[in-house]
């Protein structure tokens, strides 16, 4: 069950961050394959194929920088045996 409060937010947010990462790579693996299929002359094909590589690297980094903080908020818990927190790590 997710913890109430910021953490519950910064986990939905690192979710659809990586939501988006996902569609963009494929939106931009989509326009890779239709600019070697297709060679469209068109002249804003350009900023069209060159869009979703952008928005899949911005993604990332968000992703990363979510996942980092999230990471970060969990504390791992007391005690001296090996827990789930440090074999996940």
């Amino acid at each position: 069950m997710a913890e109430p409060g910021r953490s519950r937010f910064q986990a939905s947010a690192v979710h659809l961050s990586g939501c988006l990462l996902c569609w963009s790579l494929a939106a931009a693996m989509i326009t890779a394959a239709v600019d070697a299929v297709l060679h469209p002359q068109a002249r804003w094909w350009g900023a069209v194929w060159s869009l979703p590589w952008w928005l899949a690297c911005g993604a990332a980094l968000a992703w990363i920088v979510l996942r980092v903080r999230e990471k970060a908020a969990r504390r791992p818990p007391y005690g001296g045996t090996q827990s789930d927190w440090e074999r996940a790590a």
